[in-house]
């Protein structure tokens, strides 16, 4: 069982910035992904951005150049920096974690919205 606590989410004007945490209750050693989707309202769930036990990552493009995802090893805790939003980026974004085993958890989720 992995439980994953997410924080950061909120309202911004287009062009702005919001940070997005996730902390983990197991240490990465574990883990074999985490990273995180979000949802749209009448949408299906999309991968924003994703880092794996080996350092890669891997980036929706509709992100690139705008989300920069990292992770804190010594807090289990994954976090997207997210620049210039846009408002088509207004949606639930859920924390994702999978583990070396393969089981797959999901955080609460936390709503950005980007309007003017």
């Amino acid at each position: 069982q992995v439980q994953l606590v997410e924080s950061g989410g909120g309202w911004v004007q287009p062009g702005g910035s919001l940070t997005l945490s996730c902390a983990a209750s197991r240490s990465f050693t574990t883990i074999y992904h985490m990273g995180w989707f979000r949802q749209a309202p009448g949408k299906k769930r999309e991968l924003v951005a994703l880092i794996d036990n080996n350092d890669d990552l891997e980036y929706a493009d509709s992100v690139k150049g705008r989300f920069t995802i990292s992770r804190d090893n010594s807090k289990n805790t994954v976090i997207l920096q997210m620049n210039s939003l846009k408002p088509e980026d207004t949606a639930v974004y859920y924390c994702n974690c999978m583990l070396n085993v393969g089981l797959t958890y999901w955080g609460q989720g936390t709503q950005v919205t980007v309007s003017s």
